[in-house]
């Protein structure tokens, strides 16, 4: 009898119930649809899961799978700030590992800048997502990648034309604004004029459809969407 493949799955999310709801799911994979055995790596912060990553690369082992939430607790010491930032660490180190990421989020900004910076094998929107259809994203990243809920699709199929997205130097740029920094603290660390800065906070504004002049209200929605 042929042995079961093995999946090693890295899950990363701050809510417990949310990892163990994920693992269900993944068991029920394992036992209905004859897909191999899965072993479970839970994180529940940013620090967590590159701790976890170091130690697999350190010793030469493979994580198959990374389930990441946008939105997670910062980092201690860093400017990394999401999942988002986390999918990028993980294309870079374990290029191999197939990473899917789910939000509550569907601004269609904020999911152009997660097509734009990981090319996930997955891209989930919760509110699309059921129990049954999640055992069946999982299989298909498994066997047949890209899976994106039906919420992706739409936003994919209208062929929504941007004029930007978050790149690193916007997600600076909220970073240094929620840690109170004014526009002219930043020029030894982000490498743009005043006059260039205030433009992207201008667009930043516009995406998240900020009206009010001052920071408050953007960093407010910033946090909200996980990018602080």
């Amino acid at each position: 009898m042929m042995e079961k493949e093995k999946f090693t799955v890295l899950i990363v999310n701050d809510y417990p119930l949310v990892c163990e709801a994920y693992k269900k799911a993944f068991l029920q994979v394992q036992d209905c649809c004859n897909c191999g055995i899965f072993n479970f790596v839970e994180a529940h912060s940013y620090d967590q899961g590159v701790h976890i990553v170091q130690h697999y690369v350190q010793t030469n082992a493979k994580i198959d799978l990374a389930f990441l939430d946008l939105k997670l607790p910062s980092a201690e010491n860093s400017k990394m700030i999401s999942g988002e930032d986390l999918g990028i660490y993980i294309r870079d180190k374990l290029p191999n590992c197939r990473v899917v990421i789910s939000t509550t989020n569907d601004n269609k900004y904020i999911i152009h800048s997660v097509f734009r910076s990981t090319n996930p094998d997955g891209l989930l929107i919760k509110s699309d997502i059921s129990f049954n259809e999640l055992t069946q994203a999982i299989q298909e990243v498994i066997h047949d990648p890209p899976y994106y809920s039906k919420t992706v699709l739409k936003l994919l199929r209208k062929k929504v034309s941007v004029e930007f997205f978050l790149d690193d130097v916007d997600r600076k740029i909220l970073y240094e604004l929620s840690n109170g920094a004014k526009v002219k603290d930043m020029l030894g660390y982000i490498p743009l004029s005043v006059a260039a800065i205030e433009k992207r906070k201008r667009h930043l504004k516009k995406m998240f459809n900020v009206k009010e002049r001052g920071h408050r209200e953007l960093i407010m929605k910033a946090k909200e969407s996980g990018f602080i």
